[in-house]
């Protein structure tokens, strides 16, 4: 007679804990990472560029090809807009977005974006002053660090995330 030795239950109900664990943080994982790509689809971004530029037409492309929806808007005077929206100039590059209540300027990453949009912080907005090599954008022969600032309500600048 052969019997099958079972492991104690305290064992089974430690294994099955840790599974259900593993499903659910699986499951939530999964939720984040289709959350955000649904919610791009849906959120409109007005850039306004000059005609010209190069860099500022690869970002559009970036952020369509993350899901936004786009309006681009040439402008001849970026300083009227950078003024209309309170961008200083320490935090100026070549284009400045309009996203709900928040200003993005320069080449922020679009999943930056989407996540300060989830986030909802009191906030102007986003900015990556000038245009560093390897930003969205800015693809070359070299990618430099670079990182994105928070704005906040004062004017002051965060680092909200480094690239």
């Amino acid at each position: 007679m052969n019997k099958q030795h079972s492991p104690p239950k305290k064992y089974m109900l430690h294994r099955l804990n840790l599974k259900n664990i593993a499903i659910i943080l699986g499951f939530l994982t999964l939720y984040a990472f289709s959350a955000t790509n649904v919610a791009a689809k849906d959120i409109d971004i007005t850039v306004y560029k000059s005609a010209t530029c190069g860099c500022c037409n690869k970002w559009v492309t970036h952020l369509e090809k993350e899901g936004f929806n786009v309006t681009a808007v040439n402008k001849r005077d970026m300083n009227e807009i950078k003024k209309k929206f309170g961008v200083k100039r320490e935090y100026q590059s070549c284009h400045t977005a309009k996203v709900g209540k928040y200003f993005i300027e320069g080449h922020v990453p679009a999943t930056d974006i989407k996540k300060f949009l989830a986030e909802k912080p009191y906030a102007k907005g986003l900015a990556v002053p000038g245009m560093p090599m390897g930003s969205p954008g800015m693809e070359g022969h070299r990618k430099d660090d670079y990182s994105v600032l928070l704005i906040n309500k004062q004017n002051k600048a965060t680092v909200y995330a480094n690239h």
